[in-house]
């Protein structure tokens, strides 16, 4: 059969994958909850029976605010089949996001996880009068839940309508209304067709092995980076396990052994420091093969490596990359893709060479959002490019160097709107990203920044931070950083230490590390982050070196407003948190 409707892959699962035992997965009480394909379509339906009882129409809204769970796919399903809209929204957000949300949406329904949540709908409540009826996902003995709605469509489960909505739902139709994470301002709407959404992962679904069948899932499924992976998981019969929380990412990995999964850089980062710290606790000659391995990784290249560099890689794979892998539990692994920001080529060149390969893509929400990805073959990936365009996805770059898109991947525009459209996708169809990039002589695409985050300083030169900070990361010490300097004489940084590295740095010069907030302001280790920052401009032209920094202590979360749910800095929080700190430095 062909999927041209979310809701076509379930079917179209049963149909090409009958013997897959596991479709979903979560954890519940310490236990994985598995779904088989049967169990997934038969809770669908009750859950479309459901919002028919409750009045539900095609086109209506319903909120589901939650982290990764099996629950969020069968309703995705359960609310698309009867031609009605699903929008996900992040359960980290403020009440502001929530009351901004719910209003511009019109959500009659919101299904929440958690008291934090429900503590903040409440409040809200009074400001959002579309709003009808609240259910949570386990009993918090105050709203009715999920089980709940389960038995509702049981009882009353309204086949026959349920075939006929769909029956009717176009795949040009809104399918869901996503709300960008809001790093430049108020979050917006974006609509997504179905046909955007099918579109995505039948170009890129060649990407995993034939293989590979078990997915690990843990960035936000309510992010359309991770959805539309979930969806090619559906495409191609795989199983997917959900992790139940970041902290819990690698001991979920043991117990599971994915064969592939989707990440963001700083995850793979976090990885990698845990990877290489443990070689401290290592003696003699297994740590110096140890660290020889792990400093042979940062030569990594995909193409044109030598013979010599191959017989060290795999002298280096039988002592230590595979024993890394067997501790993650991906003694069989395919592909990890990366997105979401860029990727260091230490990183990148350390997951390719123990053979967890790293498969880069890009896109935004308002392209569904993948506009290129990595491919397999000569050529098809290098470290720092984004891959290919999709197939029936033209890209170009205009004489402003902003990479522009159109094809069946543009979204419908922003929810209620149209001017903020316009402001986006012109006349003729084209997506302007907002993202600086060029091609190389293969095809792949290179993004180099942000247009907006562009500065002219008070000399008139032209600044790109995102340049300067891709460099600057790739530091121990450095885990985010901010470049400033609009209107000023030069750039200046605002810098999070890296509070592990630092410490481990601190312990092995006998310095005593106190807490976060003394450290930044030591001697010593300011002594180290001048030089380390002297050191980083060598690479730099003389307009964009790092004159003047000051350390951050605070922690930079989703939490506190500064990071996204896809782990971005957010430019504009950090320069309104910090406006004193950026004046003291450019005085």
């Amino acid at each position: 059969m062909e999927v041209k409707r979310v809701f076509d892959l379930l079917p179209y699962y049963k149909e090409n994958y009958p013997d897959q035992q596991v479709a979903l997965a979560g954890k519940v009480n310490g236990s994985w909850r598995k779904y088989s394909i049967d169990e997934y379509i038969e809770c669908a339906n009750w859950l479309s029976g459901a919002f028919i009882e409750l009045g539900v129409q095609p086109q209506d809204k319903i909120a589901v605010i939650c982290g990764n769970r099996p629950e969020w796919n069968i309703l995705d399903m359960a609310i698309t089949q009867i031609g009605a809209v699903m929008v996900p929204i992040y359960p980290t957000i403020s009440e502001d996001d929530y009351r901004v949300i719910l209003n511009n949406c019109e959500a009659h329904i919101c299904l929440l996880e958690g008291i934090a949540v429900m503590n903040k709908i409440e409040a809200i409540m009074p400001d959002t009068p579309t709003l009808k009826s609240i259910y949570t996902f386990v009993d918090r003995g105050k709203y009715p839940f999920f089980a709940n709605l389960v038995e509702l469509g049981r009882e009353h489960p309204h086949a026959e309508e349920v075939e006929r909505r769909k029956n009717a739902v176009d795949e040009m139709s809104c399918a869901t209304i996503i709300y960008t994470s809001g790093t430049t301002g108020v979050p917006k709407g974006v609509m997504l067709s179905h046909h955007n959404l099918m579109n995505q992962f039948k170009n890129f679904c060649q990407t995993p092995s034939p293989w590979s069948k078990t997915a690990y899932s843990f960035l936000p499924v309510c992010h359309a980076y991770e959805r539309a992976l979930i969806y090619m998981y559906h495409y191609l019969g795989m199983s997917i396990y959900y992790a139940e929380s970041i902290a819990t990412i690698a001991d979920n990995m043991k117990e599971i052994h994915p064969t592939m999964m989707c990440a963001v850089p700083r995850i793979l980062e976090k990885f990698y420091d845990k990877i290489y710290s443990s070689g401290k606790n290592m003696k003699g000659l297994s740590r110096v093969i140890f660290y020889w391995a792990m400093n042979l990784t940062e030569r990594y290249s995909i193409e044109n490596r030598s013979k010599l560099y191959d017989l060290k890689l795999k002298f280096a794979d039988k002592m230590v990359y595979s024993k890394i892998r067997e501790k993650l539990g991906a003694e069989n692994f395919d592909i990890i893709v990366s997105g979401a920001a860029s990727i260091t080529k230490k990183i990148s060149g350390f997951f390719s060479a123990i053979k967890m390969p790293v498969f880069e893509g890009y896109g935004l929400t308002e392209t569904s959002p993948v506009i290129s990805v990595s491919a397999r073959g000569k050529y098809g990936r290098e470290v720092g490019a984004v891959g290919r365009p999709l197939p029936g996805v033209e890209v170009k770059i205009d004489d402003s160097g902003e990479i522009i898109c159109r094809g069946h991947n543009v979204m419908m525009g922003y929810y209620k709107q149209p001017e903020l459209t316009a402001e986006v996708i012109d006349k003729d169809g084209w997506f302007h990203t907002g993202d600086l990039g060029h091609f190389d002589e293969n095809g792949l695409l290179f993004i180099t920044g942000r247009k907006k985050n562009l500065f002219k300083t008070s000399l008139g030169k032209y600044i790109n931070p995102d340049v300067i900070e891709g460099k600057f990361v790739n530091s121990g010490f450095i885990e985010n950083i901010v470049v400033l300097g609009e209107g000023q004489k030069f750039a200046a940084a605002l810098i999070r230490p890296d509070f592990a590295f630092l410490a481990g740095w601190c312990r092995k010069h006998s310095i005593k590390y106190t807490s976060d907030a003394e450290m930044i302001c030591n001697e010593e280790v300011m002594k180290r982050f001048n030089k380390e920052v002297k050191r980083l401009n060598e690479s730099l032209g003389e307009v964009e070196k790092i004159k003047k920094f000051e350390l951050i202590a605070d922690e930079w979360s989703i939490a506190n407003g500064i990071m996204t749910p896809t782990l971005k800095v957010k430019r504009k929080a950090v320069m309104e948190k910090y406006c004193d700190l950026i004046d003291k430095m450019f005085k």
